[in-house]
């Protein structure tokens, strides 16, 4: 269920409330017992819990590619140069 957050237009108190979507939305300040509550509008909360969303749930073919398993290996030191040919000056 969601969380709908709601102010009081009388005296500026802020509230949460767990309520069903179809649920009615609530009309009196427990603060100061007007019936002055608005509903304010938030954002929602989605949160992705775990290594990954698409890696470990969806993706297909059992191939996953967590976080940092194929980080690209360092440059090997470069191979040391052959020497120069010797010019005839």
């Amino acid at each position: 269920m969601p969380i709908y957050e709601y102010v009081c237009k009388s005296c500026d108190h802020e509230l949460e409330a767990i309520q069903g979507m179809s649920d009615e939305p609530l009309t009196d300040c427990p603060a100061c017992g007007a019936a002055a509550l608005e509903r304010k509008i938030s954002a929602a909360a989605f949160r992705l819990k775990g290594g990954g969303w698409y890696e470990t749930d969806f993706k297909k073919d059992n191939r996953r590619n967590i976080a940092g398993e194929n980080k690209p290996k360092a440059d090997k030191p470069a191979k040391k140069a052959d020497k120069p040919a010797k010019s005839d000056k």
